[in-house]
């Protein structure tokens, strides 16, 4: 398969001799995948593998250059691995693709055409491109799920991208700065408490992995200890960790109240307006810390698609990983309801999970290569192995084949089942040197919060900005009555 420029022509983006403008030559097929996550990546990674020179072009478009592995996204956060080796490069793994950074808008399947904003759409000031296509796969994940909760979307910070999880890190190792160097008791109770909303494997895994760090960290504060924070887990339903099963539930919840961690089943929250989290049990904690992780959404591009989606917003789709009704139309992962036909109970879809989504890709280009060579396709079945989940270091649980487990052993099992997925023979070695080296040195806990504004010290220099607050202006002295 070639890797083939792309000219513009009247906000049209065509890839060069893409339908075999030379005499004799067979009009290539074009095909657009929308996303880079794990669905994309792994299609486009397999069909650039699969497919003959000159069978077909495939052009990736990806709002990010990259592939994020979420799974360590928690260790990222915690400091045990570095954020770029949980990251990896679409332009390397996919050398030949064409990858379009920028952001889907619009898919009109029906004229074959995908609206893309790039990164210099606002620059060129001509409008955002049109790609066409022959075959679609879209694969957009997912975004956070977010309730009109008054305050939520000033104060609260999400975790599911690596963006996120080095900026929660900063955040907290910064609240702990403030709580050292206050004078203020309610500053400093505020700083100190860290509320996360949501059970699920990015709430609980965060939670354990943070509280971890911070529990460590406290040892290098004069005059903070690890008692002096105040953790909380809220969740709406009666329990955590639903893919690990009853038991390891009830077991994590008993393990992280042991760490002091205030876990609250069966509570919502209500508010956190003026960095107060009002829960519906009552209780009120003023925190600056609302880490907020109740689920996810199918991405806005579906909804602006004129493809069948079902009652919750996600693609109607076959087992053979097919849009139902619709021709050269493919999809999977968090966007497709995929039927499960692997489940005892009829009607059931496949979880939203990496691990549906990964062996779903594999299935859906071995398809997808399948139907241009008019060959039959395969459904897609596959029984949940089990799930896996870390607590901090050394701490986790998991339930696979049946088997539970807990503790050091099920946190090993963690490191080794995700180590052997992360993609790229690179990533791997990266991050098991990583770990290696983090059992021989001490843990880092330093802030990189001024990342985040990276111009602050070139303004402060052009005598734009201060780096502190100024001291407020000293009250007068009092006057002397005989003066």
């Amino acid at each position: 398969m070639d890797k083939l420029p792309a000219t513009l022509r009247h906000g049209v983006v065509k890839a060069a001799n893409s339908r075999g403008t030379a005499p004799g030559t067979p009009p290539r097929t074009r095909i657009l995948v929308v996303g880079g996550g794990y669905v994309g990546m792994y299609t486009a990674l397999r069909l650039q593998r699969k497919l003959r020179a000159g069978e077909a072009e495939v052009t990736v478009v990806s709002a990010e250059p990259y592939m994020t592995y979420q799974p360590f996204l928690p260790e990222a956060a915690a400091g045990s691995i570095s954020p770029r080796h949980v990251v990896v490069p679409l332009r390397r793994i996919l050398d030949k693709c064409r990858v379009v950074i920028g952001e889907a808008q619009r898919i009109d399947h029906a004229k074959r055409t995908a609206t893309v904003a790039t990164l210099a759409t606002e620059d060129e000031g001509t409008g955002a491109l049109e790609i066409e296509y022959d075959e679609l796969v879209l694969a957009p994940g997912s975004v956070s799920r977010t309730l009109p909760i008054p305050g939520l979307a000033d104060y609260a910070i999400g975790f599911k991208t690596v963006e996120e999880a080095i900026g929660l890190r900063n955040h907290v190792i910064e609240q702990m700065d403030i709580a050292s160097s206050t004078r203020d008791p309610a500053l400093r109770d505020s700083a100190l408490t860290f509320l996360f909303v949501g059970g699920g494997y990015a709430g609980v895994e965060a939670l354990g992995e943070l509280e971890d760090m911070a529990r460590y960290a406290a040892r290098y504060y004069h005059n903070i200890k690890p008692e002096d924070m105040k953790w909380v887990l809220v969740e709406a339903s009666d329990h955590i960790l639903p893919e690990v099963g009853p038991e390891l539930g009830v077991y994590t919840v008993r393990e992280l109240r042991r760490r002091g961690i205030d876990v609250r089943l069966e509570t919502r929250l209500d508010s956190c307006e003026n960095r107060v989290a009002v829960l519906s049990d009552g209780a009120r904690f003023p925190t600056r810390t609302v880490v907020w992780t109740a689920g996810v959404k199918p991405h806005p591009i579906l909804a602006a698609s004129d493809l069948p989606r079902t009652e919750r917003g996600r693609l109607t789709c076959t087992a053979f990983l097919t849009v139902d009704g619709v021709e050269h139309a493919w999809a999977a992962g968090d966007a497709a309801a995929v039927p499960d036909i692997t489940a005892e109970e009829a009607g059931r879809e496949c979880a939203p999970n990496a691990q549906h989504a990964v062996r779903q890709a594999k299935v859906l280009a071995d398809n997808l290569v399948a139907s241009l060579r008019g060959e039959l396709l395969t459904e897609y079945a596959h029984k949940y192995a089990g799930s896996v989940a870390s607590l901090g270091l050394h701490k986790g649980v998991a339930h696979i084949y049946g088997r539970k487990l807990k503790a050091y052993p099920a946190w090993l099992m963690h490191r080794t089942y995700h180590l052997s997925r992360i993609p790229t023979f690179n990533r791997k070695m990266r991050v098991l040197a990583e770990w290696t080296l983090s059992g021989l040195f001490k843990r880092e806990i330093v802030s990189l919060g001024s990342l985040e504004h990276p111009r602050a010290e070139f303004e402060l220099a052009a005598g734009h900005g201060h780096r502190f607050p100024p001291p407020p202006p000293a009250p007068n002295p009092p006057k002397d009555s005989q003066g």
